[in-house]
């Protein structure tokens, strides 16, 4: 946890709970997303790689004195899962590929694990003080998103790049914890930092630096 994690001007820290992808994955991503950013699209706001996540759950912002809580609860759901595999695999986009807002990464493999997890974590956030999900739970790893101000045609035309783009690689990772992260805004893009590491029973993955 960061050493001025409960300094006086951090009383509430903005929050979100998440599935951490192994380095692997990250440099693959990253090298997708250099072939697509040759086409030169000014009107796409790329994830940094090492920012890019699976996320099971936004909180916003969180008082400091509600973490312990959070990672309690966050422990008795961890406690019933033991480790299960995701693919990543294809290239897709919210709401869809010609007018696209939000450029993904899908996530195959055994996904009704995950969406159990998910399912729990929100379950188990409720006495807490965190309301339930409304929409159903579409795992993704998003690594870009256009701008607001993006014309029709930048979005039209950025679909029709994902479209002819091939994206052939397949990652297979390993889910045996879950991450309560940190997320703060600068100019430059968020920067996220772990405050808890939840491992799952029977997982001998040791905690990354």
């Amino acid at each position: 946890m960061p050493k001025d994690y409960y300094s006086a001007d951090k009383e509430q820290v903005r929050s979100f709970i998440a599935v951490e992808l192994p380095q692997a994955v990250k440099e693959g991503l990253a090298t997708l997303q250099k072939e697509l950013k040759l086409a030169g699209h000014t009107a796409v706001k790329w994830v940094a790689p090492e920012g890019i996540h699976l996320t099971l759950k936004f909180l916003g912002n969180v008082s400091t004195t509600k973490i312990s809580g959070i990672v309690g609860a966050l422990e008795r759901v961890a406690a019933e899962f033991s480790a299960f595999r995701l693919e990543i695999s294809g290239l897709g986009a919210f709401p869809n590929l010609k007018r696209p807002r939000v450029l993904w990464v899908g996530v195959g493999g055994q996904t009704e694990k995950l969406i159990s997890l998910q399912q729990l974590i929100d379950k188990a956030l409720i006495p807490q003080g965190f309301s339930p999900e409304q929409r159903p739970f579409s795992p993704h790893l998003t690594l870009a998103r256009l701008r607001e101000n993006a014309l029709p045609r930048d979005r039209q035309s950025f679909g029709e790049l994902l479209q002819k783009t091939p994206f052939t690689a397949k990652y297979e990772i390993e889910v045996d914890s879950i991450s309560l992260m940190w997320s703060q805004l600068f100019p430059a893009g968020a920067v996220y930092t772990r405050l808890a590491w939840i491992a799952f029973r029977q997982s001998t993955k040791a905690e990354s630096s």
